[in-house]
């Protein structure tokens, strides 16, 4: 229930027939993750926090820096050197009260991202980097939550929403992460200081309006934004694969992390091909235009499909970078409570040389 000063505080959008109390309510029941509290984290927070979202939790390892603050308008100059994430919780906590901030002072990876995650029921992408970005959608498709989705680059912006009631997810836009060196980021080429203030509350609309059941979602479509020439574009996009959306899973204490290289899983199939089986857990159509053999199921379908995997045979998970096999790993391990290996650093390098 809503206490007497929530009810004064929310007012005038408890008024909103669209919204009213019950989304008030709805509001106040959800738990929401933000990864990266800088330039898009910032709004976002901030107005998630004062619109009354009852659980929000904050992931970031990073610094202030006084290069952050023309646009991460969160911080001054007396937070510089303070953790992100660690400083946001306790401003946005004066902002309201009334809302749980929980501040996860570390790096995401796939050794936490599954734990991390479970505790909420959305996720918004708020990070700078391509790597993260397929790591929190991979988390969100095995995990089956839904996921907000925002990006900034010089004068333009986008925004999706992504694993929403069986849409397309961030992999169906962009199956492969652009090579290294060929995506700057902004401390390469600079971004305007309002970008992630616009984007940022588009996003934050986005994860209201999910939360309450309300409007028109973003889902299968792409907002782009140019704030140099005021234009807005939206283009739509659907699932490649139209995949059925994995189960949440129970979480317990994570496996310990095993890895081979190329040259280790060639001898391993060279030696005992009989008591291995090789996953590849790519996209089917990743699959179908180039594998290095195995048996194909795709990470979001690992939860449905786990028990179709031999008990007698050593599994090893692969991948074309590395990153998906030990995602899968880690929740085969949960689900099955069965040790497996991931092939480190993928397939990828190795080209047609790596028919095996």
């Amino acid at each position: 229930m809503l206490e007497k000063e929530e009810l004064k505080r929310y007012n005038r959008q408890i008024i909103l027939p669209e919204l009213g109390m019950d989304g008030q309510q709805k509001l106040k029941q959800a738990r929401v993750l933000i990864v990266g509290a800088g330039g898009l984290g910032c709004p976002i927070l901030q107005y998630l926090v004062a619109a009354g979202i009852g659980v929000i939790g904050i992931v970031d390892d990073d610094l202030v820096d006084i290069s952050n603050l023309h646009r991460q308008i969160l911080y001054n100059i007396n937070d510089i050197g303070f953790n992100k994430a660690d400083v946001a919780k306790e401003k946005l906590q004066l902002l309201n009260p009334h809302v749980r901030i929980i501040s996860h002072p570390e790096r995401l990876t796939e050794n936490n991202s599954f734990f991390i995650f479970s505790g909420y029921d959305l996720v918004i992408d708020g990070s700078d980097n391509f790597p993260t970005r397929y790591l929190v959608n991979d988390t969100c498709v095995a995990l089956n939550k839904p996921l907000v989705f925002g990006s900034i680059f010089k004068f333009e912006g986008q925004v999706s929403v992504f694993n929403y009631q069986s849409g397309p997810n961030y992999r169906d836009l962009f199956p492969e992460a652009p090579a290294a060196g060929e995506a700057p980021n902004c401390a390469d080429i600079g971004v305007i200081g309002v970008l992630p203030g616009i984007v940022g509350t588009f996003m934050a609309n986005e994860a209201i309006k999910i939360i309450c059941g309300i409007g028109d979602v973003l889902s299968g479509k792409l907002l782009t934004i140019n704030a140099l020439d005021v234009s807005v574009s939206l283009f739509k996009f659907g699932n490649v694969t139209n995949p059925p959306r994995a189960k949440i899973i129970p979480l317990h204490v994570k496996p310990s992390i095993q890895e081979i290289d190329f040259t280790e899983l060639e001898r391993w199939i060279s030696s005992i091909p009989e008591q291995i089986i090789l996953v590849d857990v790519r996209e089917f159509y990743e699959f179908e235009d180039f594998n290095i053999g195995g048996i194909n199921i795709p990470l979001y379908e690992l939860s449905d499909r786990a028990a179709e995997i031999p008990e007698d045979k050593k599994v090893i998970f692969c991948c074309s970078t590395g990153v998906r096999s030990k995602q899968a790993m880690v929740l085969f391990g949960q689900l099955t409570n069965r040790d497996s290996v991931h092939l480190k650093d993928g397939f990828k390098n190795y080209g047609n040389h790596a028919k095996l």
